[in-house]
Protein backbone atom coordinates (compact mmCIF):
# COMPACT_ATOMS: atom_id res chain seq x y z
CA UNK A 1 0.00 0.00 0.00
CA UNK A 2 2.98 2.25 1.00
CA UNK A 3 4.95 0.84 -2.12
CA UNK A 4 1.80 2.46 -3.98
CA UNK A 5 1.53 5.75 -2.82
CA UNK A 6 5.06 6.05 -3.29
CA UNK A 7 4.89 5.37 -6.89
CA UNK A 8 1.90 7.47 -7.36
CA UNK A 9 3.79 10.53 -5.67
CA UNK A 10 6.74 10.15 -7.88
CA UNK A 11 4.34 9.89 -11.14
CA UNK A 12 2.50 12.73 -10.13
CA UNK A 13 5.53 14.60 -9.91
CA UNK A 14 7.28 13.52 -13.16
CA UNK A 15 4.37 14.82 -15.12
CA UNK A 16 4.16 18.20 -13.16
CA UNK A 17 7.44 18.81 -14.22
CA UNK A 18 6.75 17.96 -17.52
CA UNK A 19 8.28 14.57 -17.73
CA UNK A 20 5.65 12.73 -19.91
CA UNK A 21 5.05 10.65 -22.97
CA UNK A 22 6.50 12.63 -26.33
CA UNK A 23 5.36 9.89 -28.60
CA UNK A 24 3.29 6.73 -28.79
CA UNK A 25 4.39 4.07 -30.38
CA UNK A 26 3.95 0.19 -30.23
CA UNK A 27 6.49 -1.41 -27.92
CA UNK A 28 7.58 -4.70 -26.81
CA UNK A 29 8.43 -5.67 -23.44
CA UNK A 30 11.15 -8.34 -21.89
CA UNK A 31 12.55 -9.33 -18.87
CA UNK A 32 11.79 -9.45 -15.20
CA UNK A 33 11.38 -7.55 -12.55
CA UNK A 34 12.87 -4.23 -12.00
CA UNK A 35 15.13 -5.80 -15.23
CA UNK A 36 11.87 -5.34 -17.18
CA UNK A 37 12.55 -2.98 -20.60
CA UNK A 38 10.57 -1.71 -23.36
CA UNK A 39 12.08 -1.22 -26.92
CA UNK A 40 10.70 0.06 -29.90
CA UNK A 41 10.71 -3.15 -32.51
CA UNK A 42 10.13 -1.62 -35.38
CA UNK A 43 13.61 -0.15 -34.97
CA UNK A 44 15.43 -3.16 -34.70
CA UNK A 45 16.06 -6.61 -36.71
CA UNK A 46 18.83 -9.05 -36.90
CA UNK A 47 22.19 -8.01 -36.34
CA UNK A 48 21.53 -4.78 -34.89
CA UNK A 49 23.80 -3.57 -32.12
CA UNK A 50 23.09 -3.75 -28.78
CA UNK A 51 24.98 -2.69 -25.92
CA UNK A 52 23.26 -3.39 -22.14
CA UNK A 53 25.18 -1.56 -19.65
CA UNK A 54 24.91 -3.53 -15.63
CA UNK A 55 23.70 -6.46 -15.85
CA UNK A 56 24.19 -8.21 -12.78
CA UNK A 57 22.49 -11.08 -12.29
CA UNK A 58 19.53 -10.57 -13.89
CA UNK A 59 19.74 -11.15 -18.18
CA UNK A 60 16.25 -12.15 -19.49
CA UNK A 61 15.95 -9.10 -21.12
CA UNK A 62 19.40 -9.56 -22.99
CA UNK A 63 18.28 -13.08 -23.80
CA UNK A 64 15.06 -12.26 -25.13
CA UNK A 65 16.81 -9.72 -26.98
CA UNK A 66 18.69 -12.57 -28.94
CA UNK A 67 15.72 -14.72 -28.92
CA UNK A 68 13.31 -12.52 -30.39
CA UNK A 69 15.22 -9.99 -32.55
CA UNK A 70 18.49 -11.85 -33.45
CA UNK A 71 20.38 -8.71 -31.88
CA UNK A 72 24.61 -8.99 -31.82
CA UNK A 73 24.22 -8.23 -27.75
CA UNK A 74 27.06 -6.95 -26.08
CA UNK A 75 26.56 -6.87 -22.18
CA UNK A 76 28.71 -5.21 -19.56
CA UNK A 77 29.72 -4.93 -16.20
CA UNK A 78 33.07 -4.93 -14.26
CA UNK A 79 31.55 -5.50 -10.69
CA UNK A 80 33.24 -8.80 -9.38
CA UNK A 81 30.28 -10.30 -8.28
CA UNK A 82 28.93 -9.91 -11.64
CA UNK A 83 31.21 -11.27 -13.75
CA UNK A 84 31.82 -14.55 -11.07
CA UNK A 85 27.90 -14.93 -12.06
CA UNK A 86 28.41 -14.63 -15.83
CA UNK A 87 31.52 -16.72 -16.01
CA UNK A 88 29.92 -19.80 -14.21
CA UNK A 89 26.66 -20.17 -16.42
CA UNK A 90 26.56 -21.39 -20.52
CA UNK A 91 25.30 -17.97 -22.92
CA UNK A 92 24.56 -18.33 -26.39
CA UNK A 93 27.18 -17.18 -29.61
CA UNK A 94 25.07 -13.82 -29.78
CA UNK A 95 25.74 -13.23 -25.86
CA UNK A 96 29.21 -11.15 -25.32
CA UNK A 97 30.46 -10.19 -22.30
CA UNK A 98 32.77 -7.66 -21.10
CA UNK A 99 33.81 -6.76 -17.59
CA UNK A 100 34.08 -3.31 -18.17
CA UNK A 101 31.43 -0.58 -16.89
CA UNK A 102 30.75 3.09 -18.29
CA UNK A 103 31.82 6.35 -17.58
CA UNK A 104 32.90 9.51 -18.60
CA UNK A 105 36.41 8.56 -18.84
CA UNK A 106 38.63 5.95 -19.29
CA UNK A 107 40.51 4.23 -16.44
CA UNK A 108 39.36 2.95 -13.08
CA UNK A 109 37.07 4.01 -10.17
CA UNK A 110 36.04 3.39 -7.28
CA UNK A 111 32.57 0.98 -6.39
CA UNK A 112 30.72 0.28 -3.36
CA UNK A 113 30.64 -2.90 -2.62
CA UNK A 114 26.56 -3.54 -1.28
CA UNK A 115 26.17 -4.46 2.15
CA UNK A 116 24.35 -7.96 1.96
CA UNK A 117 26.56 -10.73 -0.26
CA UNK A 118 23.49 -11.34 -2.55
CA UNK A 119 23.13 -8.02 -3.92
CA UNK A 120 24.50 -7.11 -6.76
CA UNK A 121 23.82 -3.12 -7.59
CA UNK A 122 27.84 -1.70 -6.78
CA UNK A 123 27.35 1.91 -7.53
CA UNK A 124 30.53 4.42 -7.83
CA UNK A 125 27.97 7.13 -6.33
CA UNK A 126 28.07 7.41 -2.64
CA UNK A 127 24.53 6.94 -2.40
CA UNK A 128 23.21 4.37 -0.30
CA UNK A 129 26.39 2.79 1.97
CA UNK A 130 28.91 5.51 1.95
CA UNK A 131 30.70 3.67 4.82
CA UNK A 132 30.57 0.19 3.12
CA UNK A 133 34.09 -1.32 1.32
CA UNK A 134 35.13 -0.10 -2.22
CA UNK A 135 36.58 -1.97 -4.99
CA UNK A 136 38.41 -0.91 -8.28
CA UNK A 137 36.87 -1.46 -11.38
CA UNK A 138 37.69 -0.32 -15.08
CA UNK A 139 35.45 1.75 -16.90
CA UNK A 140 35.87 3.06 -20.51
CA UNK A 141 33.81 5.92 -22.40
CA UNK A 142 31.22 4.63 -25.17
CA UNK A 143 33.07 6.17 -27.82
CA UNK A 144 36.35 4.15 -26.29
CA UNK A 145 33.74 0.55 -26.50
CA UNK A 146 32.48 1.53 -30.00
CA UNK A 147 36.01 2.10 -31.30
CA UNK A 148 37.27 -1.17 -29.40
CA UNK A 149 35.07 -3.11 -30.31
CA UNK A 150 34.49 -1.70 -34.22
CA UNK A 151 31.19 -0.17 -34.52
CA UNK A 152 29.97 2.65 -36.16
CA UNK A 153 26.39 3.00 -35.41
CA UNK A 154 24.23 1.57 -32.10
CA UNK A 155 20.78 0.83 -32.03
CA UNK A 156 20.07 0.52 -28.52
CA UNK A 157 21.89 1.72 -25.70
CA UNK A 158 20.50 0.23 -22.10
CA UNK A 159 22.02 1.37 -19.19
CA UNK A 160 21.19 0.12 -15.23
CA UNK A 161 24.27 1.72 -13.65
CA UNK A 162 23.32 2.64 -10.36
CA UNK A 163 23.73 6.55 -11.03
CA UNK A 164 26.22 6.75 -13.35
CA UNK A 165 24.24 7.32 -16.03
CA UNK A 166 24.43 11.15 -14.64
CA UNK A 167 28.24 11.36 -16.29
CA UNK A 168 27.57 8.97 -19.05
CA UNK A 169 24.96 10.48 -20.68
CA UNK A 170 26.49 14.06 -21.11
CA UNK A 171 29.50 12.55 -22.51
CA UNK A 172 27.53 10.48 -24.93
CA UNK A 173 25.94 13.28 -26.08
CA UNK A 174 28.74 15.49 -26.45
CA UNK A 175 30.77 12.67 -28.42
CA UNK A 176 27.63 13.22 -30.81
CA UNK A 177 27.04 9.65 -30.09
CA UNK A 178 23.28 9.10 -30.68
CA UNK A 179 21.84 5.29 -30.58
CA UNK A 180 18.81 4.84 -31.87
CA UNK A 181 17.23 3.68 -28.67
CA UNK A 182 18.35 4.64 -24.64
CA UNK A 183 16.68 2.46 -22.23
CA UNK A 184 18.14 3.98 -19.09
CA UNK A 185 17.20 3.52 -15.12
CA UNK A 186 17.44 6.70 -13.51
CA UNK A 187 18.54 6.87 -10.35
CA UNK A 188 16.88 10.50 -8.97
CA UNK A 189 16.41 8.21 -5.65
CA UNK A 190 20.12 8.92 -4.89
CA UNK A 191 21.14 11.41 -2.18
CA UNK A 192 23.78 12.64 -4.59
CA UNK A 193 21.82 12.89 -7.11
CA UNK A 194 19.06 15.62 -7.18
CA UNK A 195 15.94 15.69 -9.07
CA UNK A 196 16.88 19.03 -11.02
CA UNK A 197 19.46 17.17 -12.09
CA UNK A 198 17.75 14.40 -13.38
CA UNK A 199 15.17 16.68 -14.89
CA UNK A 200 17.93 18.78 -17.02
CA UNK A 201 19.21 15.78 -17.88
CA UNK A 202 16.14 14.75 -19.43
CA UNK A 203 15.97 18.00 -21.17
CA UNK A 204 19.26 18.15 -22.79
CA UNK A 205 18.79 14.65 -23.97
CA UNK A 206 15.19 16.18 -25.71
CA UNK A 207 17.63 18.76 -27.37
CA UNK A 208 19.57 16.27 -29.19
CA UNK A 209 16.51 14.87 -30.51
CA UNK A 210 14.82 11.88 -28.44
CA UNK A 211 11.41 11.14 -27.45
CA UNK A 212 10.17 9.63 -24.43
CA UNK A 213 8.31 6.67 -25.56
CA UNK A 214 7.80 4.73 -22.51
CA UNK A 215 8.03 5.58 -18.38
CA UNK A 216 7.89 2.42 -16.44
CA UNK A 217 5.38 1.98 -13.14
CA UNK A 218 8.04 2.80 -10.95
CA UNK A 219 9.02 6.01 -12.83
CA UNK A 220 12.83 5.26 -13.32
CA UNK A 221 12.82 3.32 -15.65
CA UNK A 222 12.86 5.34 -18.97
CA UNK A 223 12.49 3.87 -22.81
CA UNK A 224 13.68 6.99 -25.47
CA UNK A 225 14.06 7.02 -29.28
CA UNK A 226 15.56 9.11 -31.38
CA UNK A 227 13.52 11.46 -33.54
CA UNK A 228 15.09 10.28 -36.74
CA UNK A 229 14.20 6.74 -36.25
CA UNK A 230 10.29 7.53 -35.73
CA UNK A 231 10.85 9.26 -39.03
CA UNK A 232 11.97 6.97 -40.79
CA UNK A 233 10.23 4.19 -39.49
CA UNK A 234 6.86 5.69 -39.88
CA UNK A 235 7.02 8.24 -43.13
Amino acid sequence: MFSNIKRALRQRKLAANGIVLDVNLETASYGVRSGTWTIYPQAIGAGSVVYSFGVGKNIEWDLAMIENHRVELHAFDPTPRSVDWIRSIDLPDLFQFHPIGLSDNDGEIEFFVPAREHKVNFSSHKSRSPDNPTVKCPVRRLATLMNDLGHQRLDIVKMDIEGAEIEAIPDLLQSSILPGQLLVEFHYNYPAISFQLFASLIAKLRSHGYLIFDISERGYEFSLVHRSIVNRTTS
